[in-house]
């Protein structure tokens, strides 16, 4: 069964609808059904790695994955919140079994198909949704499965972040957002920067077609600009600074044209950042966000005082807040919303583990990173007989890592489903070293 072509393209592909559309499964099906898909792919890729287990072992595994998963699951004894907790634990443990699963048993090249297959599916069914929801129903829609404790009776006065779409494909020209089956603007933002990033490797290792994987990148485009999200925007010119001085660097043919590179990059990072710092406010109108960020800054310091009350080991791990914990059942609301998250995984991470998660947090993403540039910039000769153009594939964790990182100063989406799968198969397979 592991050798077999469908097996290995619709495994991962099922695995990571799971993980990066958790959201239109809860949304359209429920919890309960969410969990049973979730929990059978677990234990299939539990099974996975057993099969394999002569070809990977702890020992192989990210020393600051392992040490931050530790700390996440003895904090259950120092928690505030013991039942959250365990619930929290049980939830990144799952995400945890199937990413190591997806790293050990599939290469890079069958993860990106399988995320190509994944992510057309969820751009299209998006797009014809918010299509249908424009044209046929013409009027908000309320999810089939909505936020446990919260009224949906009084639909005119609900706000537009609790409707699965707030009918405004049409409107995208007038400040109108669309939201897709995810029913979040900014994920299905991050979705389409993700696919960005996938299509255009195919693109370039040449194995879509020349009509329709064009088609595609300018759809996911277009679909990213319809979402108005300033956080994946931002995150999406991270990718591109990246990805040229990436590229620079592969260029470069000696150790001083390298050199050259970094320092000539460090030089224009440094100036971007001063200028960006003193052109702050017309960057936020720009961005269509207020100078508070959106109600980010009020957030963060309700979550930092907390944190101050408990700074080394923090309050216990959740991930995802719980609406029904203290302190979460009443911390944050934004626009009448409660709010189930820190909107910056750092504040989040001191939050629940302290200044030692913290650091050991840093530590891992820092390891990722620097494992994930040497994979994207020191290529290998290539093998007998092998067309060059496969190298472009090992720009992939590169320019993912980049998205979440980015995306993780204004989410805590990296502690949970996508962002916390996406993060350990990086972690583990760069860990490996394995290129294609």
């Amino acid at each position: 069964m592991l050798e077999s072509p469908r097996f290995r393209l619709w495994f991962p592909a099922l695995a990571l609808l799971v993980l990066l559309a958790g959201d239109a499964w809860r949304l359209s099906l429920g919890w309960w059904v969410f969990g049973a898909v979730t929990i059978a792919v677990t234990l299939l890729s539990g099974w996975l790695l057993w099969l394999q287990r002569a070809r990977w072992n702890l020992i192989g595994m990210p020393l600051p994955l392992l040490a931050f998963l530790a700390l996440a699951t003895v904090s259950i004894f120092w928690s505030h919140y013991p039942g959250a907790s365990a619930l929290g634990l049980l939830t990144t443990w799952l995400i945890v079994v199937n990413a190591v699963a997806l790293a050990v048993t599939f290469t890079w090249t069958e993860l990106l198909r399988a995320l190509g297959v994944v992510l057309r599916f969820v751009l299209g069914v998006s797009l014809l949704f918010e299509l249908f929801v424009s044209v046929v129903l013409r009027h908000r829609l309320l999810p089939i499965f909505g936020q446990p404790g919260v009224d949906y009776s009084a639909y005119e006065k609900l706000p537009g972040m609790l409707m699965w779409s707030r009918n405004q494909l049409f409107d995208v020209f007038d400040g109108g957002r669309i939201q897709g089956i995810v029913g979040n603007s900014n994920s299905l933002g991050f979705l389409a920067l993700l696919a960005i990033i996938v299509f255009g490797i195919q693109l370039a290792s040449r194995s879509v077609g020349r009509f329709a994987g064009p088609a595609w990148l300018v759809l996911a485009v277009a679909t990213l600009l319809m979402t108005k999200s300033a956080t994946v925007t931002v995150a999406a010119a991270g990718v591109a600074v990246v990805l040229v001085v990436a590229l620079l660097v592969r260029r470069a043919k000696t150790a001083r044209g390298r050199i050259f590179v970094y320092l000539g990059s460090a030089a224009v990072l440094v100036a971007s950042a001063i200028a960006a710092f003193f052109l702050r406010d017309g960057i936020f109108e720009l961005l269509g966000k207020s100078s508070d960020l959106t109600g980010r800054l009020g957030i963060w310091q309700k979550v930092i005082d907390l944190t101050e009350q408990r700074p080394a080991f923090g309050w216990g791990w959740v991930s995802y807040w719980v609406p029904w914990a203290d302190p979460f059942d009443n911390l944050v609301y934004r626009s009448g919303v409660r709010q189930l998250q820190a909107h910056n995984t750092w504040v989040d991470v001191a939050f629940q583990l302290g200044l030692v998660g913290l650091v050991l947090f840093i530590a891992l993403v820092g390891a990722a990173f620097v494992k994930a540039w040497q994979h994207a910039v020191d290529r290998p000769q290539k093998a007998p007989g092998a067309p060059l153009h496969h190298s472009a594939v090992t720009l992939l964790p590169l320019l993912v890592l980049v998205a979440l990182i980015v995306q993780s100063f204004a989410e805590s989406r990296l502690i949970t489903e996508y962002g916390l799968a996406l993060l350990v198969v990086v972690a583990v397979k760069t860990k490996r070293r394995e290129l294609l």
